[in-house]
């Protein structure tokens, strides 16, 4: 790059610094994106495709079919919002797109994963505002005259699910709130799976204040669930919680779970924890032997309707 680091306004290792000209660099491993092609995966028999949510925003996701038994097959629905830190990832990229064909294969689900806008190109709550539009899109086509052939005509629109890991599952909790408040007719969302959520801590996280300048600090309902009002309306009938025990936000998770059993929101709360793993380590070391037990709870979690 032939701008100096005099002209770096901005810098959060390891994700990406900010110039004076506003461009934005990732950095280290998050520089450049492994995306992984769509079709047929001859492994799982799970296909995939790229579909466009907003043609106004550009927003996109990918979808996954797992296989189908005939042209009426029904499947539940998963609505997926990736982690990344609201600043990186992609539902294209290997890692996501891996872990996301593996869940449509075991659960036996559609899985759509939403490809919001990233910060800090695009200040938060865009991304929030994104995920909450893509889930509106995929409502719209409960009717079965949606634009999207494969939610037509093999989601099961009264067994939706919506699920994240970190930035991720604050999203799904956002978007969840969302639907409840507004009444969001059409499909029924049946659960939430957080998987090693982001939310604020003692201290709001100065990368966070930066992505999101108009953040209300310790009253921020997206950041602090406890002091939303629309809390109690949350839809779903019940959240998988899932944390992991060197996980440096697994406190935020564990405090995100009191927050809702201690509101009156209603629903069940399941609390599962993995033991010797750090933040996101399904998606960082999938070879883990600790992989498969947390796909089990989300697969049963995901066949209990």
């Amino acid at each position: 790059m032939d701008s100096s680091t005099n002209d770096v306004v901005k810098e959060f290792p390891p994700y990406f610094r900010v110039f004076k000209d506003g461009r934005v660099e990732r950095l280290g491993r998050f520089a450049v994106i492994d995306h992984s092609p769509t079709g047929l995966d001859e492994k799982t028999h799970v296909q995939s495709k790229d579909v466009v949510v907003s043609s106004e925003s550009g927003v996109s996701a990918r979808l996954f079919l797992p296989k189908i038994s005939g042209p009426h097959h029904k499947f539940p629905l998963v609505v997926h919002y990736h982690g990344g830190g609201f600043c990186i990832g992609s539902p294209s990229s290997k890692t996501f797109h891996n872990y996301l064909a593996s869940l449509a294969s075991q659960a036996n689900a559609v899985v759509i994963s939403v490809d919001y806008r990233l910060a800090p190109e695009h200040r938060l709550p865009i991304a929030h505002e994104d995920s909450w539009a893509a889930l509106q899109w995929v409502a719209s086509h409960c009717s079965g005259q949606g634009p999207e052939p494969w939610l037509n005509e093999h989601a099961d629109f009264g067994r939706v699910f919506l699920a994240g890991e970190s930035a991720g599952a604050n999203i799904a909790h956002y978007v969840a709130v969302q639907a409840g408040a507004t009444g969001l007719a059409g499909p029924k969302i049946v659960g939430l799976l957080i998987l090693h959520p982001f939310f604020g801590g003692k201290e709001i996280d100065e990368m966070y204040n930066f992505m999101c300048p108009t953040n209300a600090g310790r009253n921020d309902p997206i950041l602090y669930p406890e002091v939303d009002p629309n809390l109690s309306r949350m839809a779903g009938e019940k959240v998988l919680i899932c944390l992991a025990e060197k996980d440096w936000l697994k406190d935020r998770g564990v405090a995100y779970c009191e927050t809702l059993r201690k509101s009156s929101w209603g629903g069940n709360v399941e609390l599962y924890e993995t033991e010797g793993e750090g933040h996101g380590f399904f998606l960082l070391n999938p070879g883990s032997d600790k992989v498969e037990p947390l796909m089990k709870v989300l697969v049963d979690f995901i066949d209990q309707v």
